[in-house]
């Protein structure tokens, strides 16, 4: 590579070689460049033409020698030069200097402010003018002022197109940039004109609405978008192209994406609108996470109402139970009484275990997203499910098209999965038939699962109300808040819950989840592993050791503290239940701050100590692949 003093040189040398003079001032009117001939041709001196003088100096030089002429003012005439450079415009002229010899100078203003200037001797060419119009006597004096006004503009329009040709430039490289800047948003850019056909577009379309043309451009709309997306966005188009800006949400058909669509017109100089710019984003995670936010909401909301009432009522109950219980032990109660008092008991009961579901459906549960192989889950699932079944129900899995794990929470998915076959086996009754459970991607934006039955299906009301809280088709034998739990930790989730009666009949309940991806393996670091079981604590050992990772050990909160000493330590596994008075919970608390920390737990989703962890909880049993996904959650 040569250094840029070496081009500088040869540069310099290029120029020199040039038969004409040549100079260049910046916007600030200093000089950057000229050649020998610049200094030859005027008679400067070496300080004149350095790169930085001021065309001030040179213009000042000049007028006192007399180069234009014997001014009135000297100051005057050079101040007028140098306010007529600074609102330079392209030019061409001749003059004749004090030396007698006549110059063409043409100038021409650069994109970058400042200007270049060529200056040509053409001495020799009019003394041949002149002989020429005194030797011929066939051409008139008309044809050689036409000659010469011809010769004149041709070099004229020659100046100005190399300016032009330098704007060209330029503007190309002005448009590169531009569109290499589209290029790398994250965002489908583009224009459509008034019949709906693409005249600009970054390739980004694709991206963003998967299915649709790499490179639309000279396209029509619906032909680039799909007949679909195109129906969908086509009155904000149509607004777009009476003056009205706006932005629309849609949900992409084809992907299942969910797009935020922001349309602004483009307006001629006469304000009329000849066509729209367009700027669409993927905002499906953005969705997911509003979603699961307002149904947060709705949950802390519900618990607000709920606990005074579920407070109160349970006190109401826990008398009932005790007056009841007292009359159920008395020796003399004939027996119509005793049995309206088991009755009693049993509602008494009843109710309570009511109160325990609705403590469920609106108390506090915090996602616990895992890295989670699907085939595995549905099969162990199924596996417990199948006894509760029994018989006379066939229950068929199918999971395809999902490689790999992804970050679900397993027990919101058994949970519901487990609620929606029991409900499938009471709504087919004692007839049996079949449940099938499939599990396929949307994409690589959704998780859909579909529980189907062979059943009569819903019925209209329950189609219109069986998400709500209470609502039953099962008489006094159903509580009414299977599904409604159900689509409350679907939501939570981000997620959507569908039902529907498919055309071959039966029942069918599809719930979407979002496909997000563990992040990628933890680097090796050093892991403190707190576990008070050896073997348990030796098997967890042999899993980070296959990983690269090195390990210190310990069986207590107690000796956990004494070794966070050492320098190093990168993450903290321990489990919950530790030897001791104090918890991996406690532990957690206190290093959270400062360290990553990972627990582990047999203890179900629902304890009170598990739900305490202010961190990921690994769920026992665990294999290595999903302690290696969850270490890496917890360090990004």
């Amino acid at each position: 590579m040569q250094s840029e003093d070496t081009r500088q040189r040869l540069t310099q040398a290029g120029l020199n070689l040039i038969g004409q003079a040549l100079s260049i001032f910046d916007r600030d009117l200093r000089l950057v460049v000229s050649n020998e001939q610049y200094r030859r041709m005027f008679d400067l001196p070496e300080e004149l033409t350095r790169p930085g003088t001021p065309f001030e100096e040179t213009i000042r030089f000049l007028v006192e020698r007399g180069e234009y002429g014997a001014p009135e003012d000297l100051e005057l005439e050079v101040l007028r030069r140098v306010e007529q450079a600074r609102h330079f415009q392209p030019h061409y002229m001749e003059r004749t200097r004090t030396n007698g010899r006549t110059i063409s100078v043409e100038g021409a203003p650069l994109p970058q402010g400042g200007w270049v200037t060529v200056y040509t001797d053409i001495t020799e060419i009019k003394r041949q003018e002149a002989l020429l119009r005194a030797r011929s006597e066939e051409l008139s004096e008309r044809v050689l002022e036409d000659a010469e006004r011809l010769a004149a503009a041709n070099r004229a329009l020659g100046a100005t197109n190399a300016a032009l040709e330098e704007a060209q430039r330029e503007l190309t490289a002005i448009e590169a940039r531009t569109r290499q800047v589209t290029e790398m948003m994250p965002a489908h850019i583009a224009h459509m004109d008034r019949d709906f056909v693409y005249t600009f577009s970054n390739r980004r379309l694709t991206a963003v609405m998967p299915g649709s043309l790499d490179d639309p451009v000279g396209q029509p709309a619906a032909s680039a978008l799909g007949a679909v997306t195109f129906a969908r966005l086509k009155p904000g188009f149509e607004r777009a192209l009476v003056g009205e800006a706006n932005v629309q949400e849609i949900t992409h058909a084809p992907s299942g994406r969910r797009i935020r669509v922001a349309l602004t017109p483009d307006r001629a100089p006469d304000g009329a609108v000849q066509g729209v710019y367009i700027l669409s984003t993927d905002v499906t995670l953005e969705t997911q996470t509003r979603a699961a936010l307002a149904q947060s909401a709705k949950r802390e909301l519900a618990a607000q109402l709920t606990s005074g009432l579920a407070h109160d009522f349970a006190n109401i109950l826990t008398i009932i139970l005790g007056l009841q219980g007292r009359l159920e032990r008395a020796r003399d109660l004939p027996p119509e009484a005793r049995e309206a008092v088991r009755a009693t008991l049993a509602a008494a009961r009843r109710g309570g275990a009511l109160l325990d579901r609705i403590a469920a459906i609106s108390g506090k549960r915090a996602l616990r997203p895992q890295a989670v192989e699907l085939r595995p889950l549905i099969e162990d699932l199924a596996a417990m499910a199948r006894p509760s079944l029994g018989d006379h129900v066939t229950l068929e899995t199918f999971v395809g098209g999902i490689p790999g794990a992804v970050l679900l929470d397993p027990g919101q998915i058994q949970d519901s999965l487990l609620n929606l076959m029991l409900n499938a086996r009471d709504a087919m009754g004692p007839r049996g038939g079949r449940i099938r459970v499939e599990v396929h991607p949307v994409r690589d934006t959704w998780i859909e699962i579909m529980v189907s039955d062979t059943g009569p299906g819903f019925s209209r009301e329950a189609l219109e109300h069986a998400l709500e809280p209470f609502f039953t088709t099962k008489g006094g034998e159903g509580s009414g808040l299977g599904l409604s739990m159900v689509y409350d930790q679907t939501k939570l989730a981000g997620g959507t819950l569908r039902l529907e009666n498919p055309i071959e009949g039966g029942a069918r309940i599809t719930l979407r989840l979002p496909m997000r991806r563990p992040a990628a393996p933890a680097a090796p670091t050093l892991v403190l592993l707190v576990e008070d079981n050896p073997e348990i604590r030796a098997g967890t050992r042999e899993m980070l050791c296959a990983m690269d990772h090195t390990v210190i050990e310990a069986a207590s909160v107690a000796e956990a503290e004494a070794l966070l000493a050492l320098p190093d330590i990168g993450l903290v596994l321990s489990d919950i239940q530790l030897a001791g008075a104090e918890t991996g919970v406690d532990l957690a608390r206190r290093i959270g701050a400062r360290l990553p920390v990972v627990l582990m737990t047999s203890l179900p989703p629902g304890n009170d100590l598990r739900a305490a962890a202010p961190c990921a909880v690994l769920q026992k049993p665990f294999d290595a692949a999903t302690l290696a996904a969850t270490l890496a959650g917890a360090r990004t």
